[in-house]
């Protein structure tokens, strides 16, 4: 190589896909991911990632195009997207709860060429595949290659790898490159496709490891979190960058007793759950009894009440334990609260990340006083590059120059956030503006309500009103919708106290945690 050209050739660019490669070189025997009984060492995930890549080359995959993935957590999802990922295609990871309308409207919406997904959800893409729109390959992990006999052999997962030739490729070294497209939940309206670069995720990560203080050699974290969402493929992004080994929970009803068999007999030292599954940690009857070594834990994606937060600092009073605010859009966090101040900031969801700028805004985009409510807005270079095929979306996002993230929120004279609500689920009754998160506080604060949700319904006379959907702590015993309306009134003004209680076995709530308002609005309507 010349002179002149040592100095015009780009640098090689950091990225997660890069680094499972130079793992492979540099410490081939080091276990990367256990998921299961197996392990894999950075050596064999380096090879299966380029034999995936070989596999979607030959099926015409090239820079650009896009691969869905539509699989519950395994080594192969990840495989899949590193794979479609070293070749310069853009992975979209789809949740395996969808019904085949969705799983065809995301496929569509974004045009992908081929989708890898799992056997026994391969039936969902059986119209697409039928119709000529997307080849498959299908992940069969209850049998090896070659192919069963109810799999087409080109369309075995398995059998396409062992086949590969294994792309000599590197990794992108532009970091604009689309890394993601990230469906969001729908649980307004139809998902949107938000466009994560590699640049995006990887400043996330990197003050997601100065938050946290992920630094010592032996890190173990257990990724709960679903890799289709930005959680769990956020957490799996620091061990993949730094080396680090993952532990991967499976997909499935979460186990609080499961959960702690892995994070002892892993050694686990640092992890995330949503705030009700810490909760049921902090229930556990052999919580006590357990050689646990986590040096952080942290919760967020959907709400914590205040009950919540106190059982876990009274379960971990040695362990730090972090809050991340933010949403798929922002790759994902926003906001963090430090252990050390959990409980003098009871409630709140922190401080901007040192990358991040924010404002609290009205409709006008006027920014309101400390301790108002208005909607938080960001700047920052793990913002989405926009919504995929949706223009008018994405210009609506960036109203202003800032993105709109929907939640309200309200500051103290520190500069710490507390989430108020959804602006989608503020409840107007009588012209006073009821905040669901607020009265959803109070209610899970009384000893008698396991979870809780607050909707709004329809009122002749006031618009509408609080009504409160409440999982009591005994079945057996449920309180009455007198003494929750009660309790209520004590710790809020009246006009905010639900004016009706339901009360159910269970709350619905989406793969990423959080309740579906929709469901149980639409369940008031049939009443």
């Amino acid at each position: 190589m010349s002179e002149t050209e040592s100095y015009t050739r780009k640098p090689e660019a950091l990225t997660w896909v890069g680094q499972v490669l130079r793992f492979a070189e540099t410490r081939p025997t080091d276990i990367g991911i256990t998921f299961g009984s197996s392990s894999v060492t950075w050596s064999a995930l380096a090879e299966r990632i380029r034999r995936a890549a070989a596999a979607l080359a030959h099926r015409g995959v090239s820079h650009g195009d896009r691969v869905a993935v539509l699989t519950t957590n395994c080594v192969e999802h990840v495989e899949a997207v590193l794979g479609t990922q070293l070749l310069g295609a853009i992975a979209v990871p789809m949740n395996p709860r969808l019904a085949v309308d969705e799983v065809e409207f995301i496929v569509d919406n974004c045009s992908a060429a081929v989708i890898v997904v799992e056997k026994p959800l391969a039936h969902l893409t059986d119209p697409l595949v039928s119709a000529g729109t997307v080849e498959r390959l299908i992940v069969d992990r209850g049998a090896p290659a070659p192919a069963p006999a109810d799999i087409d052999a080109d369309q075995n997962y398995d059998a396409a790898l062992a086949a590969a030739v294994p792309f000599a490729g590197e990794s992108t070294n532009d970091m604009n490159d689309i890394a993601f497209i990230m469906y969001t939940s729908g649980t307004t309206g139809r998902p949107k496709g938000s466009i994560l670069t590699f640049g995006n995720l990887v400043a996330s990560t990197f003050f997601y490891v100065h938050a946290v203080k992920l630094v010592y050699d032996n890190e173990v974290t257990l990724v709960t979190a679903p890799l289709f969402h930005t959680a769990g493929f956020g957490m799996l992004m620091p061990n993949l960058l730094l080396g680090y080994r993952s532990v991967i929970l499976p997909s499935g009803n979460f186990s609080a007793d499961t959960f702690l068999d892995i994070a002892e007999a892993e050694a686990v030292t640092n992890t995330w759950l949503l705030a009700s599954q810490w909760q049921q940690i902090c229930d556990s009857p052999t919580l006590a009894e357990r050689n646990l070594r986590f040096r952080r834990i942290s919760w967020g994606a959907a709400p914590a009440t205040h009950a919540n937060l106190r059982a876990m600092e009274a379960a971990f009073p040695n362990t730090e334990i972090y809050c991340f605010f933010g949403q798929t859009e922002m790759s994902p966090s926003t906001t963090s609260l430090l252990g050390k101040d959990s409980a003098r900031k009871l409630g709140s969801v922190g401080t901007p990340l040192p990358h991040v700028s924010i404002r609290v805004v009205d409709a006008a985009m006027n920014d309101v006083q400390i301790g108002e409510v208005g909607e938080i807005v960001y700047r920052a270079p793990t913002a989405t590059a926009g919504y995929w095929n949706a223009p008018d979306a994405t210009a609506a996002a960036f109203d202003g120059g800032w993105f709109h993230s929907g939640d309200l929120v309200k500051q103290d004279d520190e500069g710490y956030v507390y989430v108020v609500d959804r602006l989608k689920d503020m409840i107007i009754t009588g012209g006073e503006n009821v905040y669901c998160a607020e009265v959803e506080n109070v209610l899970a604060d009384h000893p008698g309500v396991r979870d809780v949700a607050v909707v709004g319904a329809p009122d002749e006379r006031w618009g509408e009103t609080p009504v409160a959907f409440v999982v009591p702590a005994d079945p057996t015993a449920p309180p009455t919708e007198d003494e929750l309306i009660a309790h209520a009134k004590q710790h809020l003004a009246s006009y905010k106290k639900p004016s009706r209680v339901v009360v159910v076995d269970l709350l619905p709530r989406n793969s990423a945690g959080k309740i579906v308002k929709p469901s149980l609005r639409a369940r008031l309507s049939t009443r």
